[in-house]
């Protein structure tokens, strides 16, 4: 089955900019099941527009800006 973006529901998001990226976190749930936490990276283009970028690895000033908005995803979980 392919994936339906009308199914994916969001109980949470909360984006955190950064220095030409920002980081979002969010709390979904796909069809009505277990809500789970999702981390994904932006990364500002030349032209001025925001393009999804593989999140891997975080700087400590990220993972320190981050953490408590993972917290407070969690607790909406």
């Amino acid at each position: 089955m392919p994936y339906d973006a009308t199914l994916d529901a969001s109980t949470f998001k909360e984006i955190k900019e950064f220095d030409g990226s920002r980081i979002t976190v969010g709390v979904f749930s796909y069809n009505g099941n277990e809500k789970k936490l999702q981390l994904s990276r932006e990364n500002l283009s030349q032209e001025g527009e925001w393009r999804f970028a593989k999140l891997g690895r975080l700087t400590k000033d990220e993972a320190e800006a981050i953490v408590p908005i993972m917290v407070k995803a969690i607790g909406s979980m």
